[in-house]
């Protein structure tokens, strides 16, 4: 009895082990590839300035890119000990965060990876930025700068390009990139047009994030493009909304009727400034010009109406804000290197 005593809390010590190293994050540091490769963050910026040079949405894309990435969850299961041995007893839920499998290409054995869900497919854009960010890393310092890392970079830099420079923010580094990635994740804990505002809180307090995050990451809408399908509900004559009618009628001589896979057009976010970071967003949402519901629902509170109203109007508010957020958020569950790896190529795991 003694011995199946010590051997059950023998198992149950070596199991909370290994979960608290899978657990345990590392230590992210500003300037963290200064010695190991000091020219990391230049590299990225200049694959993004070259990108967004030439196609301002591609760096609408890598913003997107970096969200999609920190936004999908996965579910562990907890143990603890029995008469018997080991049981697992109950759920809890990791976020498996900013760690590059949005990159990771479909394969014999994941035919399905997050970058095919229909949140990403097809309209997720910027990869070839970070391949190009990626390659050039390989060939400077390789081995050393991780998939993970170069999204969040990737995506500062194109805030800072795309807002005139207005959106600038020093970003920790030292994630490391996970091996796993599924399709049907991203529609369980991506954020999707739809929501309602209590589901968006929801959604973002899931992930660490708070109300006045939401608000100011949703600013991100200011550029970019949709396909029509995103918001056909909205205006839809079958469903009719609070859209600014002139707006739905311009939406519904650009978007078919019933979109689908094989028609389905993309329209600007923003039709005043599209091809700029910067808070036209608020001012389009207190018009009631915007695409999404969950744009529309920013003004069903009245603490999320003034936090509209505080980045429409007070100057340089809102891009402060969204340069704290975008920090915030790239820090959601880092892997370390017990359960993640360097990636030699961003689409495939080593």
């Amino acid at each position: 009895m003694a011995r199946l005593v010590v051997f059950i809390l023998a198992a149950l010590l070596a199991a909370m082990a290994a979960q608290a190293q899978a657990a345990a994050p590392p230590r992210l540091r500003f300037g963290f590839y200064r010695r190991s490769c000091p020219r990391a963050e230049y590299i990225v910026r200049e694959a993004v300035r070259n990108a967004t040079a030439i196609n301002p949405g591609l760096g609408a894309g890598l913003i997107r890119m970096a969200f999609h990435d920190c936004f999908v969850q996965y579910v562990m299961h907890a143990l603890e000990p029995y008469a018997h041995g080991v049981a697992d007893t109950g759920v809890y839920t990791y976020v498996r965060g900013c760690d590059g499998s949005v990159l990771l290409d479909p394969t014999p054995a994941n035919p399905r990876p997050e970058k095919l869900g229909p949140p990403n497919f097809p309209s997720l854009r910027g990869f070839d930025v970070i391949d190009a960010a990626k390659a050039a890393l390989e060939r400077y310092c390789p081995g050393v700068v991780s998939c993970a890392d170069v999204v969040q970079f990737a995506a500062r830099d194109a805030a800072f390009f795309l807002s005139g420079y207005k959106v600038f923010y020093n970003l920790p580094a030292g994630r490391f990139d996970g091996r796993v990635s599924f399709e049907n994740e991203t529609l369980a804990f991506l954020p999707r047009s739809i929501l309602n505002l209590s589901e968006l809180v929801t959604n973002f307090k899931v992930k660490g994030l708070n109300v006045d995050d939401l608000v100011v990451l949703s600013g991100s809408h200011t550029v970019g493009r949709s396909h029509c399908s995103s918001f056909s509900d909205r205006i839809s004559s079958t469903s009719p909304s609070d859209m600014d009618t002139g707006l739905a009628t311009v939406l519904k001589k650009q978007c078919p009727a019933n979109p689908n896979f094989t028609d389905d057009p993309t329209v600007p976010m923003d039709g005043v400034t599209p091809a700029r970071l910067d808070n036209q967003y608020y001012k389009d949402v207190l018009k009631h010009k915007v695409l999404f519901n969950s744009d529309a629902a920013l003004l069903t509170s009245r603490v999320t109406r003034r936090k509209v109203l505080e980045n429409a109007f007070i100057r340089g508010r809102w891009e402060k804000k969204f340069a704290k957020a975008m920090v915030k958020m790239s820090l959601i569950e880092i892997k370390n290197a017990a359960n993640g790896e360097i990636r030699k190529n961003c689409h495939v795991v080593n």
